[in-house]
């Protein structure tokens, strides 16, 4: 090989893994259980509503505050508290994506995502206000 080729051999791998470096946001879903071991840092947590349990939302007494409980892939039943407006038809999504921290017993939500059974409706994403 020519030096020029291995040159830019090198180059070419320097700058994927710049780009990866920068951009590579490869986070996978959590748990509850998992996110609960660092509460300081933000994790996707996905699950399905919990049934039986209620959601509590009131816009007279708070608007952008929406708490309801969710069962993540290991079973885990926990509760979440959204600051934001309760999202349109989430009783129907098939699953919840949220983006949040763990505080005590408890996930803060900044962002839902509802995963819709239809085919031809998009996913609805709901973003919360910083708390």
């Amino acid at each position: 090989m020519k030096k020029t080729h291995i040159v830019l051999l090198v180059l070419v791998a320097a700058a994927v893994c710049i780009i990866v470096s920068m951009f590579g946001d490869f986070s996978t879903y959590e748990t509850f259980a998992s996110a609960s071991k660092d509460p300081g840092k933000q994790y996707h947590v996905i699950g399905v509503l919990a049934q039986g349990k209620t959601m509590e939302y009131d816009p007279v007494k708070d608007p952008n505050h929406f708490i309801f409980y969710v069962q993540d892939k290991a079973g885990t039943v926990n509760k979440v508290v959204f600051n934001g407006a309760k999202p349109t038809d989430i009783e129907k999504s098939e699953q919840v994506v949220m983006t949040g921290r763990m505080e005590g017993n408890e996930f803060r939500c900044s962002k839902i995502q509802m995963k819709c059974p239809s085919k031809y409706k998009n996913d609805q994403v709901a973003i919360g206000n910083a708390s």
